[in-house]
Protein backbone atom coordinates (compact mmCIF):
# COMPACT_ATOMS: atom_id res chain seq x y z
CA UNK A 1 0.00 0.00 0.00
CA UNK A 2 2.70 2.42 0.69
CA UNK A 3 4.28 1.42 -2.34
CA UNK A 4 1.19 2.14 -4.47
CA UNK A 5 0.86 5.88 -2.81
CA UNK A 6 4.50 6.67 -4.22
CA UNK A 7 3.69 5.78 -7.47
CA UNK A 8 0.34 7.09 -7.08
CA UNK A 9 1.83 10.45 -5.87
CA UNK A 10 4.02 10.06 -9.02
CA UNK A 11 1.58 9.54 -11.52
CA UNK A 12 -0.67 12.41 -10.42
CA UNK A 13 2.47 14.72 -10.50
CA UNK A 14 3.09 13.16 -13.85
CA UNK A 15 0.16 13.99 -15.06
CA UNK A 16 -0.14 17.51 -14.22
CA UNK A 17 2.75 17.71 -16.11
CA UNK A 18 1.71 16.91 -18.65
CA UNK A 19 -1.26 18.54 -19.09
CA UNK A 20 1.53 21.54 -18.71
CA UNK A 21 3.77 20.59 -21.50
CA UNK A 22 1.62 18.82 -23.95
CA UNK A 23 2.64 15.49 -22.64
CA UNK A 24 -0.80 13.68 -21.71
CA UNK A 25 0.74 10.01 -23.31
CA UNK A 26 3.32 10.36 -20.88
CA UNK A 27 0.98 11.31 -18.14
CA UNK A 28 -1.42 8.41 -18.57
CA UNK A 29 1.61 6.40 -18.85
CA UNK A 30 3.14 6.91 -15.38
CA UNK A 31 -0.41 6.74 -13.64
CA UNK A 32 -0.94 3.13 -15.48
CA UNK A 33 2.31 1.90 -14.39
CA UNK A 34 2.01 3.21 -10.90
CA UNK A 35 -1.66 1.11 -10.98
CA UNK A 36 0.46 -2.38 -11.78
CA UNK A 37 3.22 -1.71 -9.97
CA UNK A 38 0.79 -1.86 -6.55
CA UNK A 39 -0.98 -4.63 -8.37
CA UNK A 40 2.30 -6.64 -8.70
CA UNK A 41 3.43 -6.08 -4.74
CA UNK A 42 -0.41 -6.89 -3.43
CA UNK A 43 0.25 -10.49 -5.55
CA UNK A 44 3.33 -10.95 -4.54
CA UNK A 45 2.70 -10.21 -0.74
CA UNK A 46 -0.19 -12.84 -0.94
CA UNK A 47 1.82 -15.50 -3.01
CA UNK A 48 4.25 -15.63 0.09
CA UNK A 49 1.24 -15.72 2.45
CA UNK A 50 -0.44 -18.66 0.95
CA UNK A 51 3.23 -20.48 0.59
CA UNK A 52 4.19 -19.48 4.62
CA UNK A 53 0.68 -20.75 5.31
CA UNK A 54 1.02 -24.20 3.11
CA UNK A 55 4.73 -24.71 4.13
CA UNK A 56 3.04 -24.72 8.17
CA UNK A 57 0.10 -26.37 8.22
CA UNK A 58 -0.89 -29.51 9.77
CA UNK A 59 -0.50 -31.23 6.71
CA UNK A 60 2.95 -30.80 6.16
CA UNK A 61 4.37 -32.77 9.05
CA UNK A 62 7.25 -29.87 9.72
CA UNK A 63 10.11 -31.82 11.40
CA UNK A 64 9.93 -29.32 14.55
CA UNK A 65 13.96 -30.53 15.23
CA UNK A 66 14.70 -28.68 12.28
CA UNK A 67 14.24 -28.48 8.23
CA UNK A 68 13.08 -26.50 5.81
CA UNK A 69 9.36 -26.88 4.64
CA UNK A 70 8.71 -27.15 0.61
CA UNK A 71 4.90 -27.08 -1.26
CA UNK A 72 5.57 -28.41 -4.26
CA UNK A 73 2.45 -28.92 -6.94
CA UNK A 74 0.39 -29.09 -4.16
CA UNK A 75 2.38 -31.33 -2.44
CA UNK A 76 4.00 -30.71 1.36
CA UNK A 77 7.41 -31.99 1.62
CA UNK A 78 9.68 -31.70 4.47
CA UNK A 79 13.29 -31.90 3.92
CA UNK A 80 16.05 -32.44 6.44
CA UNK A 81 19.13 -33.02 4.44
CA UNK A 82 22.09 -32.22 6.31
CA UNK A 83 20.15 -31.79 9.56
CA UNK A 84 21.55 -33.19 12.66
CA UNK A 85 19.01 -34.65 14.83
CA UNK A 86 20.52 -36.89 16.75
CA UNK A 87 18.35 -38.01 19.75
CA UNK A 88 15.46 -36.66 18.06
CA UNK A 89 11.95 -38.13 19.30
CA UNK A 90 9.39 -38.41 16.28
CA UNK A 91 7.19 -41.39 17.91
CA UNK A 92 3.81 -41.52 16.58
CA UNK A 93 3.63 -38.78 14.09
CA UNK A 94 2.45 -38.82 10.30
CA UNK A 95 6.15 -38.52 8.39
CA UNK A 96 4.67 -39.61 5.27
CA UNK A 97 6.89 -38.56 2.27
CA UNK A 98 9.43 -36.68 4.74
CA UNK A 99 13.05 -36.79 3.55
CA UNK A 100 15.44 -37.34 6.26
CA UNK A 101 18.71 -37.56 3.39
CA UNK A 102 21.86 -37.27 4.12
CA UNK A 103 21.09 -36.01 7.90
CA UNK A 104 22.58 -37.66 11.05
CA UNK A 105 19.62 -39.05 13.00
CA UNK A 106 21.00 -41.49 15.53
CA UNK A 107 19.67 -42.68 18.60
CA UNK A 108 16.42 -41.00 17.12
CA UNK A 109 12.66 -42.49 18.11
CA UNK A 110 10.15 -43.02 15.04
CA UNK A 111 8.52 -45.87 17.33
CA UNK A 112 4.70 -46.05 15.29
CA UNK A 113 5.44 -43.31 12.94
CA UNK A 114 3.73 -43.00 9.39
CA UNK A 115 7.27 -42.98 7.12
CA UNK A 116 5.84 -44.76 3.99
CA UNK A 117 7.69 -43.28 1.10
CA UNK A 118 9.98 -41.20 3.14
CA UNK A 119 13.45 -40.83 2.76
CA UNK A 120 16.64 -41.97 4.46
CA UNK A 121 19.08 -41.49 1.71
CA UNK A 122 22.71 -41.91 2.95
CA UNK A 123 21.67 -41.26 6.28
CA UNK A 124 22.97 -42.06 9.57
CA UNK A 125 20.62 -44.12 11.99
CA UNK A 126 22.63 -45.49 14.24
CA UNK A 127 20.98 -46.44 17.71
CA UNK A 128 17.48 -45.32 15.95
CA UNK A 129 13.90 -46.95 16.60
CA UNK A 130 11.47 -47.95 14.12
CA UNK A 131 9.75 -50.34 16.19
CA UNK A 132 6.20 -50.63 14.94
CA UNK A 133 6.84 -47.93 12.40
CA UNK A 134 5.47 -48.24 8.56
CA UNK A 135 8.31 -47.86 6.33
CA UNK A 136 6.60 -48.84 2.94
CA UNK A 137 8.50 -47.68 0.11
CA UNK A 138 10.80 -46.02 2.02
CA UNK A 139 14.02 -44.98 0.48
CA UNK A 140 17.45 -46.27 2.37
CA UNK A 141 20.11 -46.20 -0.37
CA UNK A 142 23.68 -46.15 1.29
CA UNK A 143 22.16 -45.28 5.23
CA UNK A 144 23.36 -46.85 8.25
CA UNK A 145 21.47 -49.10 10.44
CA UNK A 146 24.11 -49.87 12.95
CA UNK A 147 22.25 -50.89 16.40
CA UNK A 148 18.63 -49.84 14.76
CA UNK A 149 15.61 -51.50 16.39
CA UNK A 150 13.09 -52.31 13.02
CA UNK A 151 11.34 -54.94 15.59
CA UNK A 152 7.59 -55.13 14.22
CA UNK A 153 8.72 -52.45 11.53
CA UNK A 154 6.55 -52.78 7.63
CA UNK A 155 9.71 -52.57 5.76
CA UNK A 156 7.91 -53.55 2.41
CA UNK A 157 8.90 -52.34 -0.98
CA UNK A 158 11.74 -50.50 0.83
CA UNK A 159 14.25 -48.90 -2.19
CA UNK A 160 17.40 -50.47 -0.88
CA UNK A 161 19.82 -51.25 -3.36
CA UNK A 162 23.47 -52.75 -2.81
CA UNK A 163 25.00 -50.10 -0.72
CA UNK A 164 22.68 -50.28 2.28
CA UNK A 165 24.42 -51.26 5.24
CA UNK A 166 22.41 -53.59 7.33
CA UNK A 167 25.09 -55.50 8.93
CA UNK A 168 25.05 -54.82 12.97
CA UNK A 169 21.03 -53.95 12.98
CA UNK A 170 20.20 -54.68 16.53
CA UNK A 171 16.32 -56.74 16.03
CA UNK A 172 14.44 -57.54 12.84
CA UNK A 173 11.68 -59.39 15.08
CA UNK A 174 8.38 -59.65 13.57
CA UNK A 175 9.18 -56.76 10.71
CA UNK A 176 7.72 -57.48 7.32
CA UNK A 177 9.95 -56.98 4.12
CA UNK A 178 7.61 -57.94 1.40
CA UNK A 179 8.79 -56.90 -2.33
CA UNK A 180 11.77 -55.38 -1.08
CA UNK A 181 14.94 -56.42 -3.04
CA UNK A 182 18.09 -57.17 -1.05
CA UNK A 183 21.30 -58.26 -2.29
CA UNK A 184 22.20 -61.75 -1.52
CA UNK A 185 24.70 -61.59 1.12
CA UNK A 186 22.26 -58.69 2.56
CA UNK A 187 19.43 -60.88 2.61
CA UNK A 188 21.35 -63.70 4.29
CA UNK A 189 22.43 -61.64 7.41
CA UNK A 190 19.13 -60.97 7.99
CA UNK A 191 17.67 -64.01 7.81
CA UNK A 192 20.04 -65.14 10.15
CA UNK A 193 18.49 -63.03 12.43
CA UNK A 194 14.69 -63.43 11.35
CA UNK A 195 12.03 -64.56 13.17
CA UNK A 196 8.50 -64.10 14.45
CA UNK A 197 5.43 -62.32 12.34
CA UNK A 198 4.61 -58.93 11.91
CA UNK A 199 1.35 -57.98 14.06
CA UNK A 200 -0.10 -55.61 11.45
CA UNK A 201 0.39 -57.60 8.50
CA UNK A 202 0.92 -60.78 10.04
CA UNK A 203 3.19 -61.98 7.22
CA UNK A 204 6.30 -63.74 9.15
CA UNK A 205 9.83 -62.16 8.95
CA UNK A 206 11.53 -64.91 7.77
CA UNK A 207 8.68 -66.06 4.97
CA UNK A 208 8.65 -61.42 3.91
CA UNK A 209 12.62 -62.35 3.36
CA UNK A 210 12.15 -65.18 1.25
CA UNK A 211 14.68 -66.96 3.66
CA UNK A 212 13.62 -70.46 2.26
CA UNK A 213 13.60 -70.07 -1.51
Amino acid sequence: MFNFKIFLLLGVLSFVEGFRFNRFNRAVTCFITAICINNSVSYAANDNQLNDFGANSSSNTKIKAGGASTLQKGISKTITRGVNLDGSDFSYQNLKGVAFQQSVVRDANFKGSNLFGASFFDATLDGSNFEDADMTQANVELAQFNRVNFKNTIARSMYVVGTTNFEGIATIENSDWTDTELRKDQKKYLCSIASGKNTQTLVETRESLLCDY
